[in-house]
Parts: C-alpha cells; structure tokens; sequence
C-alpha cells in the first residue's frame, strides 16, 4: 500500500509539474463600456525567421509552437467588448444563431481555402483560422441589436450606397469640433450639409509628435485621450445612426505605432512579439528589400528599414521611423488585426476606411506593393465582414490609376473592397485647373466609363492629404510634354510662382534629385480666393467661388459617391499657423488641416460674403443630385467633343432623363460647340431653358442640361 501512495504522489507532482510549465490561460471576459480592448493572442507562436541565403519571402518557422485551446474553457486572454453593445432582439436566440450559421455556411469553404493557402507554409494553419472563426462568433455574439438589424436591412438591399442619396465629407474631430460629445452637439450643422456619410479622420490613441496625423496607432482599442473615450465615440456612432448617418473610420493595416504593446514587447525582446513585425540582425536582408522596395517619402523618412540602437536591429519601416511594418506571414497579425476591425465595427463604424491596403504583404524581390496575397487578405477580409457585420463597406486606399485599381474591388462572384478613391480624376482635375486643357482629364473619364459597372468610386476634390502628380505621362509625352518639367510647371503654378498664377498652395516632400514634390492647399486658396481676398479684388472674389463651385460640380456629378473635405463647404482658405506649432512645422500637409472656422460659417446665410455665395451653391447642387436618379453611380456616361480644349462635356442617361454637364476650365467666355439634337434642356441649376448647341458657357462656368425622356 505505501509502495502505491509512493507511487500515487509521484505521479501528482508529474502533473502538477506539467501543468506549472504549461502556459497559463485566462477565462473569456465578457467587458462592460470600460473595459479592456480584445486581445486573442497565442503565446510561444512559432517564431518568423528570414532566410538570409535566398531572396524568398519570409516564412514562419514551425517546431516551437504551443497550440491555441480556444475551445477550452481557460483559453487565452480572450477579452470581447463592445461599448454599449445591446442585447439581441431579434425573433430569439436560436434565429440569431441561425442567421449567423447561413452567413457563415456560405463563406466557410473559401475561407478556409484561402486561409489554408496563404499560410499553407505553416503546419499549424489549421489551428489559427480555428482560432478566427471561434473569436468572430464572439464578435457577432456581441454586436449591439441596432447594428444586427442595420445589417439585414442592408443585406436585403446590397446596393445600397451605390445610389445617388449618399453625401460625405471627411473631418478632423479636433480641428472641427474639439472632442467627440462636442461633434455630437455639431450634427445639426452636419446635416445642413446635406451629409450622411462622415468621415472622422483618424482618431484612435497615437503618440504626440510621432503620430503622423493619427496614422501611427498605439492602440487600436482607445480613443485619443484629447478626443474623449471609447463610449463617447460609439454614443456619436449612434447619435448619427438615430439621424441617418453613415460613420467611416480609418483602419490603419500596415504598420503599428512603435509605442503600441506589440512593439514595445518586441523592443523588450520577446521574440513573439518581434515576429510580428520585420526584425533583422544585420543589413543584409534589408539591403536586399531596398534594392526593390521604392521609397514613399525620400526626403522626410528616406529607406525602408530603421536601425533600432538599443535593440542593434533592424526594423521595416515603410513609412515613418515610428511606423513599424506588421508582418502578415504571421497569422496571428492577420487574425488580431481582423478582430481589431471587427471591434471597431461593433463601436458602429459604417465605412472602415483600409489605409494604405497595397503595402501589406511583403516579398522580398518584389517592389512590396500590390502583391497577390493581398487580394487574398482584402478577399478574407470581405468575407469576415459579411459573416459578422454585412452591413459594413470595405473603402479601399489604392492610389493609382483607375484602371489598374480594379483588382481591388475583385470580381462580381469573389467581391473585395466596395468602394475605392478615385485619385487619379481628382490629380487630373488639378492638372486641369493649372494648364487650362481638358485632354487628359477626359481621357481619365473615358477610362472610367468602360470599367465594369460595379465599380464604385469615392470622389472628391481635396482631402487631408497632399496632391500627388501620378498622372498619365505616357499619354501626355503625346504632346510633347515631359514628366520632370510639367510637374515643376504644376506646382510652380499652383503654389502662386507662375506670372498672374491665381493659386496659393505649398510644396510638401519636395525631392530636387528627382524634380518630385506634391502640392498642398485648400480648395478656396488652390481656387483664387485667397489671393484675391488678401487684395482685396471682389470681381477676382467672385470669380474664384464661380470656380469654386464649377468644380464642385463637375466632382458631385461623377460617377460614385462624392466627398466634400470640411470648410470646403465655407471656402475656407490655408492656414499658416501650423509653422508655429514643433510637432507639425515640417509637415505642410497642416496647411489644409487647420481649425473649421465657426465664425465664417455663420456667415453662410449673407449673400454678400464668400460663405453666403458658395454654401448655398453647394446646398442647391447637393439636393439636385439627390432628387435625379440620372445620377446614380450604375447609369452609363461617356465625353463628348466640345470642340474647345479648355471645356469639358459628359453625358449620363437612363430611361428616364438625359443629363449634359459643361465645364469651363479658362478664365473667358467661351462656347461649347456640342450639338445634341434632341429638343429643350433645362439648366438645372439656373432654371434657364435652351438647347444643347452652341452653349456659351462664362469663364469658370458650369452647366447642368437635363433633358426628361418621358
């Protein structure tokens, strides 16, 4: 009997000797507003190494690995929240459940094939898309009733935001309102818009001085301190909703801030957490990637790889120091960054905004941009959401030509992005304004017109970012003109050097070694009204707003969904004063990044002032575009001669109506030589009647012809 205690006890220590070594797993918790953001996260995953001997993609290594128990009652530090989330009230639990069954059902097998495809490397590829699927049924689990029934409203309805009803404009929270409960308060002004798509520039938690425009995350959970909290912002998300307002927020996918958890335990050394970037020991796989890998800004971050002194490695960086690379061979960066998404979802983001979505695969010998599998991530992605939160749409930054964006949108069967910027025409649109020639810019349209019909795009004319020339040279060389020379004519003319140039905009990231630079500026200033503001020249005034709102008018009447950038609506002209401030001085992106002038707005009832004359104008075009359908984004349009190259002409018709818009881009009275045969137009916007022949159109003038067919 004693022999067998003995033996008894020594197999108890075994166990609990086992158990001890084992990694400590902690139950899920269920947070309420305030609690800590979701972290599904395996401990001991297989470390990423780099091979140094062939210029392959990096791979994940395979022989230290704990498996994840996501299945156990103990699991890794699960923590599903959302702030205010709702208790289900649909029909009952089990049709919740079902609901989200049939979703699933439907995407289950290509999502396990894709999943298994681009990791297929890994041995244990299996067990992390376990992983994922078991967490977004958490998520779904959690996702507030209000949500859950946008969502089969919109399921029900999938072209929903391809109609002509959707207006947005995008805003920084601070320089408009200050914190999040104050834009609440502003929803009214808002709404006198005519806005029910908002975009709020970047806002979650990033360092001071290191945050590039908020586009350095810290924490993908927290809401910048300044700003307000988590339940200040999905208390707006509903505030908007209960008004009929779309929120889109910006997913920041490729790279985390340096002071994020992540990299901090990476820089503490805890090879986990370095897999989950790029870490090097030496500068021979970089050097390798820099042969390849142009750069995106050469002058204020130069390279693509930060030496990290207290580490002695090196680390990706595409962007800013600051901003280091994730690595998504890992899958535990795909499935975490997917669950962040999903929190913000849950948060009642709309429109998740995918930030500079092509960088996020990197492959060495490649140029790291556009790579396959990132349509494969895009395409997980899609799928993810239409799982959980169908009523979400997947916006798409891809700057480059419309054409060669297609691939992001996918296919009609195997869908990615919904909707995707059209940079391209705005760039074009500038060109245009500089050189007074139309050419290029209805070559772009022209493009635009023969991609397939589900391609929706998100217009405009400014944003918070510069204006960069990627234009079309090949077509331009054409006529003679070479890509060096014109883009200094572009920016010499739009920042006011050229003789007589109406413009006042500043460089930013000027590289003299290529002659590259982009431009800044707001629309009013880029448009005349600053200049002739400050000299007091009222005719020049008003014919810098007439240009104003013609170019407004051409952007509200393309294809797709237009957004108007915040004081664009008030004419609201550069602001200098962010040379005064360090943390901004060297980027002159701030330029058009300057506090909404309440002051100003208040004037958008006199008709004596700038504001009194553009808000108005914008407010009619606005409504006009909404109450004919003639403007939806599926209604076909194509150019048509006008025999002028400074004057630009479209045609949009359904069976209904025919539409004609005129675009004066000189500084005469011209007349646009169209000759439609087909009886009496209405100038939508004048009310004047006239046919479509021989129109004199004034200098910086816009006609909106509609002809009804029934």
């Amino acid at each position: 009997m004693a022999k067998k205690r003995l033996q008894k006890k020594r197999e108890a220590a075994r166990a609990s000797a086992a158990q001890t070594a084992a990694p400590k797993a902690e139950p899920v918790k269920k947070a309420t507003k305030t609690v800590a953001p979701l972290k599904v996260e395996t401990k001991k995953t297989e470390p990423v190494k780099v091979e140094t001997k062939k210029t392959e993609a990096v791979k994940v290594e395979t022989k230290k690995v704990e498996p994840v128990k996501v299945e156990t009652k103990k699991t890794e530090t699960i923590k599903v929240e959302t702030a205010k989330s709702e208790p289900v009230r649909l029909e009952n639990k089990r049709d919740d459940d079902r609901i989200y069954c049939e979703r699933l059902a439907r995407h289950l097998d290509e999502l396990k094939w894709l999943y298994c495809e681009l990791y297929q490397d890994n041995p244990y590829v299996t067990m992390h898309l376990n992983d994922l699927l078991k967490v977004l049924k958490k998520f779904y689990d959690m996702r507030g009733n209000a949500l859950k029934e946008s969502d089969l409203k919109r399921e029900k309805d999938p072209t929903w935001y391809k109609r002509n009803d959707l207006t947005g404009m995008m805003m920084y929270v601070n320089a408009f309102a200050g914190t999040l409960s104050n834009l609440e308060s502003k929803l009214d002004y808002v709404q006198e818009c005519n806005v029910n798509y908002l975009h709020l520039m970047p806002l979650l938690d990033s360092p001071k001085g290191r945050s590039d425009g908020g586009y350095a995350v810290a924490d993908f959970r927290k809401i910048q301190e300044e700003l307000g909290t988590m339940d200040d912002f999905a208390d707006l998300t509903a505030a908007c909703h209960k008004r009929g307002i779309n929120v889109c927020l910006d997913f920041v996918m490729n790279h985390t801030s340096e002071d994020h958890e992540w990299a901090k335990r990476a820089r503490a050394g805890e090879k986990e957490y370095q897999d989950r970037y790029f870490f090097f020991d030496n500068y021979d796989i970089p050097s390798l990637y820099e042969q390849t890998c142009p750069e995106v800004f050469p002058t204020t971050a130069p390279g693509n790889f930060t030496w990290l002194e207290d580490l002695h490695k090196h680390v990706m960086t595409t962007f800013y120091p600051y901003q280091w690379d994730l690595n998504y061979r890992n899958p535990i960066v795909l499935n975490e960054m997917i669950f962040n998404m999903l929190y913000l979802a849950n948060q009642g983001v709309d429109i998740v905004r995918l930030d500079a979505v092509p960088y996020i695969w990197k492959q060495l010998g490649t140029n790291c941009r556009n790579l396959p599998q990132v349509h494969t991530i895009v395409r997980i992605m899609r799928m993810v959401c239409e799982i959980v939160c169908p009523g979400i749409l997947l916006l798409g930054e891809v700057v480059m030509a419309p054409e060669k964006v297609v691939p992001y949108f996918g296919t009609v069967e195997k869908p990615e992005c919904h909707l995707l910027y059209n940079v391209t025409t705005m760039a074009s649109t500038w060109h245009t304004v500089a050189t007074r020639d139309v050419s290029l810019l209805r070559r772009q349209l022209d493009i635009i017109s023969n991609l397939p019909g589900d391609c929706v795009f998100q217009n405009y004319l400014r944003c918070h970012d510069d204006i960069g020339w990627g234009l079309d040279y090949e077509y331009l060389e054409n006529f003679g003109i070479q890509e060096v020379p014109h883009k200094k004519y572009l920016n010499d003319f739009l920042t006011g050097k050229y003789p007589d140039s109406f413009a006042r905009g500043e460089l930013y990231n000027d590289d003299p070694r290529l002659g590259d630079a982009r431009l800044c500026g707001t629309t009013a200033s880029l448009c005349g009204i600053e200049r002739f503001g400050f000299e007091g020249n009222q005719e020049g005034v008003d014919r810098a707003v007439r240009y104003d709102i013609t170019l407004h008018a051409f952007m509200l009447s393309q294809s797709g969904i237009p957004v108007i950038y915040s004081g664009d609506e008030i004419g609201q002209v550069n602001d200098y004063t962010y040379k005064d401030d360090p943390e901004k001085a060297d980027d002159s992106r701030y330029l058009h990044r300057g506090n909404f002038d309440w002051k100003l707005a208040e004037n958008r009832h006199d008709p004596t002032t700038v504001q009194g004359k553009l808000f108005p104008a914008l407010d009619k075009l606005e409504h006009i575009r909404t109450s004919h359908g003639v403007f939806n984004s599926n209604v076909p349009f194509h150019t048509i001669d006008t025999w002028d190259n400074s004057i630009l002409a479209f045609v949009r018709e359904n069976d209904e109506e025919k539409f004609i818009g005129i675009y004066n881009f000189s500084e005469n009275n011209k007349v646009a030589w169209i000759n439609e045969e087909d009886g009496m137009y209405t100038d939508l916007i004048s009310g004047r009647e006239l046919e479509a022949k021989g129109v004199q159109i004034p200098a910086f003038g816009c006609y909106w012809l509609c002809r009804s067919k029934k």
